[in-house]
């Protein structure tokens, strides 16, 4: 996650129409998109072990965040009627403050390209940073790291700023950093009382963002070698919600508005055929 918006190559700033909050929970895919892996969390309990593991840590993460992030701990991840939930909740755990939780999909589900869809509802509150992002399965480009590998954000919202939606890309010459990154900001009035879709999709030489299947954000190839695209090989998904750090915790944290939860609806990933989906580096 980054850890500013503060600037921006591609910057859209554009209201969801009020019909578009009630939009149905199916898949806004169009027909050549085929589903090829997804949890619908119809089954209460810890999540799949087969299709999610584990971040587990407090250090920070790079970001100053305040929270330790748990495994397997049903209070910050559980299934519950239907949802994931992911929460954050206010108590002592090691010498961190706050736990919470962050389920990946590395090495149960990994993908080049592709359809991805969330549909979510978000905390509120100060101090919350709720993600939904992809990191590369392999880090092998560059120095080994970030941002030298990449790294795709579909949705983030920070509780200081109520329904504003983020989705970025960053890469060696575009990231917060240098005030280069590729994002682009959507409003969602209702993101924290009502479900909404979240979506990327993630071909060769672009990525898309959507909300509700309204398109707000592009990243485009546009030549260069992989300092500038290297979104040509595996990523894997990222659920989490942090508590606080540079730019969650940029206006404070309120420590009464927790314990805060992100809930999960379903998580489903679309590709092509094989033929129009080709690695390019």
């Amino acid at each position: 996650m980054q850890l500013s918006k503060l600037f921006s190559l591609f910057l859209v700033l554009a209201p969801l129409a009020s019909s578009a909050l009630a939009a149905p929970e199916t898949s806004l895919a169009t027909a050549d998109w085929k589903l090829v892996w997804s949890d619908e969390f119809d089954r209460d309990g810890l999540p799949d072990p087969k299709k999610w593991t584990y971040d587990v840590g407090g250090e920070g993460w790079g970001n100053r965040e305040l929270q330790f992030y748990t495994a397997a701990r049903a209070e910050n991840a559980r299934i519950a009627n239907g949802v994931l939930i992911i929460e954050a909740r206010k108590e002592a755990w090691e010498k961190n403050e706050y736990t919470s939780a962050r389920l990946v999909t590395k090495g149960r589900g990994d993908w080049t390209y592709g359809r991805f869809e969330i549909r979510a509802k978000l905390p509120a509150g100060l101090g919350t940073w709720p993600a939904i992002w992809m990191l590369p399965t392999v880090w092998n480009l560059g120095d080994g790291g970030w941002p030298d590998n990449g790294e795709i954000d579909i949705m983030e919202h920070v509780g200081y700023d109520p329904g504003v939606i983020h989705a970025s890309t960053h890469t060696q010459k575009h990231q917060w950093q240098k005030e280069t990154q590729r994002t682009a900001t959507i409003q969602v009035p209702d993101a924290t009382t009502a479900f909404h879709t979240y979506a990327i999709e993630w071909e060769a030489d672009e990525i898309r963002g959507f909300v509700e299947g309204r398109q707000y954000f592009t990243s485009r190839k546009d030549g260069g070698d992989w300092t500038t695209w290297p979104f040509y090989k595996d990523f894997y998904l990222i659920l989490n919600l942090a508590v606080g750090g540079a730019w969650g915790g940029a206006k404070g944290v309120d420590p009464a508005v927790f314990p805060q939860r992100m809930e999960v609806d379903f998580v489903r990933v679309y590709q092509r055929s094989a033929s129009e989906a080709t690695k390019a580096p």
